[in-house]
């Protein structure tokens, strides 16, 4: 008797599964924030994804999935500067989530324990305590180093490599892709584009940041440096 053999879906397909989508927005209002460029609210977003499902899950399969510009605010600082973020239309952040909820999974193993910023189960409390544990090995000087606007400066194109060694699914990069390059509207209300950065405000920002950052971890362990990286938007 020939055996059937089912094929696995793509990670897009996943990700467009339709209770994929439903949390990822679930996830969206309940971590609420600021309406993007088209004036969406959290609140709406919900009945918005279960109106679109059927053309949302097309296009995002077919590649033709548009993101709109990210929504340019400042924030002030603790030292009085300013911190520029750049915020998504609410679908837009249900994509990206609905993306993470699926890709994550399967990056966030092959990073370094000493990396600490955004992701599960870490933050500042491990990081700190993988402080102590060097102090108690017998380490006492500490050399601090700020990697300046290191969202706004990413290179996309070594983003995108290194995004790639980790996950090959064409749909979900082409889509990725697409939100780095989607562009900002300013405060002036000009459109500008995106040539570098992954915008503070973007669900998947984080994720990306710590993509990129995994070389330069792998780099000081394996010069034998006791490091802690801990990831903030500040």
């Amino acid at each position: 008797m020939k055996e059937l053999y089912r094929k696995s879906p793509s990670l897009m397909e996943l990700v467009v599964s339709r209770k994929n989508l439903s949390t990822a927005a679930t996830k969206v209002r309940r971590n609420k924030g600021a309406a993007g460029i088209d004036g969406m609210t959290v609140w709406e977003v919900e009945e918005h994804i279960e109106e679109i499902y059927l053309p949302l899950r097309q296009k995002l399969l077919n590649g033709t999935y548009k993101p709109q510009p990210v929504k340019r605010v400042e924030i002030p600082k603790p030292n009085g500067d300013k911190r520029k973020l750049g915020i998504p239309c609410v679908r837009d952040r249900v994509v990206q989530q609905a993306i993470k909820q699926v890709i994550e999974p399967l990056i966030d193993p092959h990073f370094l324990p000493q990396s600490h910023g955004f992701r599960p189960n870490k933050g500042t409390h491990t990081a700190l305590k993988q402080c102590v544990d060097y102090y108690e090995e017998g380490y006492k000087f500490v050399v601090d180093c700020d990697l300046k606007q290191c969202f706004d400066t990413l290179s996309h194109d070594k983003l995108m490599y290194h995004l790639e060694t980790f996950i090959q699914d064409k749909a979900i990069l082409k889509v990725v892709r697409k939100f780095l390059m989607s562009g900002v509207i300013d405060l002036s209300g000009e459109f500008v584009e995106s040539k570098t950065g992954a915008p503070q405000g973007g669900v998947l920002s984080p994720l990306l940041s710590n993509v990129y950052l995994h070389e330069l971890d792998k780099e000081l362990d394996r010069r034998g440096h006791r490091f802690v990286r801990h990831l903030c938007e500040i």
